[in-house]
C-alpha cells in the first residue's frame, strides 16, 4: 500500500537494538560493556538502534551516540515527551534505572517541548540527526500528544529534519488513535504482540491497512519468554501461574519442531504484515551474540500451524 501524503519512505531492517539496558535498566552496566554490546550488534548485522532520554536519564543516548560515531548505513530512533531538566544535586533515579543524575524527567508533549527534547537528544547523541522520532508513552497525555506533539513532528518531517515520526508505547489503544487520526509513519509497540499477548492485534491490523510500519519490542514480555524454560517476570511483575503454564505449553510445541522458546518469540511478530522490525534490548555482547545465533536459525512453518491448532496463537 502506498503511504499517504507526507509519509516517509524509510527502509526498516528486520533486527533492531533496544537501548534501555545500556541506560542501566535495573542494573548498572560499565561503559566498556555497553560499548561492546553495541559493537556486537553492529558485527551481527543489526542496523536499527533505538534509544530515549528516559533510558538512564540520557545515559543510553550518550553511550549509543558514542558507539555509532563514524558509522553509517543505520537507522537511529529516539523519543520525545520527557524533558530532562536540572534538579540540583545528583540523586538516585526512581524509575528503574541504576543511575545518579542531576537531572529529572518532566512530561512535556507541547510543540516547544518536542523541539527542545530533540535538540537535547542530538546534543547527548553527539550526532547531527536521527532518522525516527517517537512520541514516548503519552498514556495520560493523548490529546495533547495528538494535538501538539504530532503537528510539531510533522513539520520537522516536512522540513527534512527527521525522516519518520511515530509513537512508542506498551499499550495499543492510544497508538490506534494516532494511526486513525494522524499520518504517522511508525509505531513501536512493546509487549502487546508476543507469543503470550496478542492484544495489540487490532492496532497491527489498522497499521497494515494504513501503511504504518511497526517496530515490535518487548517480545520476551520482560523475561518469561527469554529462556526455553519459562520463568521470571511478565511485564516486569512475577509471572502468574496460568501464564507460566501457557508459556510451557508453547515451549513444548517449539521443542517438537527443534525450536527454542526465545527463538520463536523473536520470530513470531514478523509474521504480521505490519511488523517491519523486532527490537531486542541487550546489556552485554554475550546477550547480543546469543540473540543473533537464535535469529539465524530458521523457524519451520509447521510450528505456527501447530501452535494455532492448540489455540496458543491466532490461526
Amino acid at each position: 500500500m502506498a503511504a499517504p501524503s507526507g509519509r516517509a519512505a524509510l527502509d526498516l531492517p528486520e533486527r533492531g537494538f533496544g537501548g534501555a539496558p545500556i541506560g542501566n535498566l535495573f542494573q548498572s552496566v560499565p561503559d566498556e560493556e555497553a560499548r561492546a554490546a553495541v559493537d556486537a550488534a553492529w558485527e551481527a548485522g543489526v542496523r536499527l538502534f533505538d534509544t530515549a532520554p528516559h533510558y538512564g536519564l540520557g545515559l543510553s543516548e550518550r553511550r549509543l551516540g558514542a558507539a555509532l560515531a563514524g558509522r553509517s548505513g543505520y537507522v537511529l530512533s529516539t523519543k520525545v515527551g520527557r524533558l530532562l531538566v536540572p534538579a540540583g544535586d545528583g540523586r538516585r533515579d526512581g524509575e528503574g534505572f541504576e543511575v545518579t543524575s542531576a537531572y529529572e524527567r518532566v512530561w512535556d508533549f507541547s510543540a516547544d517541548g518536542v523541539r527542545r527534547s530533540l535538540e537535547d537528544s542530538l546534543e547527548r547523541l553527539g550526532l547531527p540527526a536521527v532518522d525516527v522520532v517517537l512520541i514516548h508513552d503519552p498514556d495520560d497525555h493523548a490529546d495533547q500528544a495528538i494535538g501538539e506533539a504530532y503537528p510539531a513532528l510533522a513539520r520537522l518531517r516536512e522540513q527534512g529534519v527527521v525522516r519518520a515520526i511515530g509513537v512508542g508505547m506498551n499499550q495499543w489503544r492510544v497508538p490506534l488513535r494516532f494511526v486513525r487520526e494522524t499520518d504517522i509513519d511508525v509505531v513501536m509497540l512493546a509487549g502487546r504482540y508476543t507469543l503470550l499477548d496478542q492484544s495489540g492485534l487490532p492496532l497491527l491490523d489498522a497499521c497494515a491497512e494504513r501503511g504504518v510500519r511497526v517496530l515490535a519490542a518487548g517480545v520476551f514480555n520482560s523475561g518469561v519468554l527469554a529462556t526455553h524454560d519459562p520463568s521470571g517476570t511478565f511485564d516486569y511483575q512475577p509471572a502468574a501461574a496460568p501464564l507460566l503454564e501457557r508459556a510451557r505449553r508453547i515451549a513444548a510445541v517449539c521443542e517438537a519442531h527443534g525450536v527454542v522458546l526465545p527463538q520463536a518469540a523473536m520470530a513470531f511478530p514478523l509474521r504480521h504484515p505490519a511488523v517491519a522490525t523486532t527490537v531486542l534490548g541487550a546489556r552485554s555482547p554475550e546477550e547480543v551474540r546469543a540473540n543473533a545465533k537464535l535469529w539465524s536459525r530458521p523457524v519451520p512453518g509447521g510450528l505456527w500451524a501447530d501452535l494455532a491448532a492448540e489455540g496458543l496463537i491466532p490461526g
